[in-house]
């Protein structure tokens, strides 16, 4: 018999990727967007998140961190319907490549952005940035799950024998 694959794993891959549209779509993509587009309710919502949590990065984001924003734009946002639907509906072995690609390039970006969290000076930041390592450490928990679900997802695809054994086709 072959493997069962993993449903809870599947059904929280499904639920990482659904939820990741409205968030990616409302909140993520604002700082690329020219002041006055985004509606006043999405643009105050940021503005809370990023004073509650200390996040200046969401205000005025780096270089390298608006590279990141650009790749969740175009990369990763067409990605999640597709994700989303191989995971709901379950056992599709042809998500394994892509889910690879997205884990593995996303886990590095968070490497980047936990990095920044936990040693950048966010001293000179005109915004508010985490000074205290509580604060870096209540920061870096909202950034946390977009690591760990990567990963999760990158070591189901790679070990799980479900996604690991790629069907052998039928000699005719």
């Amino acid at each position: 018999a072959m493997a069962a694959a993993p449903r809870w794993r599947e059904r929280l891959f499904a639920l990482y990727f659904l939820s990741h549209i409205p968030i990616t779509a409302l909140i993520d993509l604002q700082p690329l967007l020219p002041s006055g587009i985004a509606p006043r309710a999405l643009t105050d919502l940021l503005q809370q998140y990023a004073t509650a949590f200390k996040d200046p990065m969401m205000l005025q984001p780096p270089e390298w961190f608006k590279a990141f924003i650009y790749c969740e734009a175009f990369l990763q946002l067409p990605f999640f319907p597709v994700a989303a639907y191989a995971f709901l509906k379950g056992g599709c072995r042809w998500i394994r490549t892509p889910a690879i690609i997205y884990s593995t390039h996303v886990a590095t970006t968070l490497f980047a952005i936990l990095a920044h969290i936990l040693f950048h000076d966010f001293s000179k930041s005109e915004h508010t940035g985490p000074q205290t390592l509580r604060e870096r450490l209540v920061l870096l928990s909202i950034y946390l799950p977009y690591l760990l679900i990567p990963l999760l997802i990158l070591f189901t695809m790679l070990c799980n024998p479900h996604y690991k054994h790629v069907e052998k086709r039928k000699r005719k």
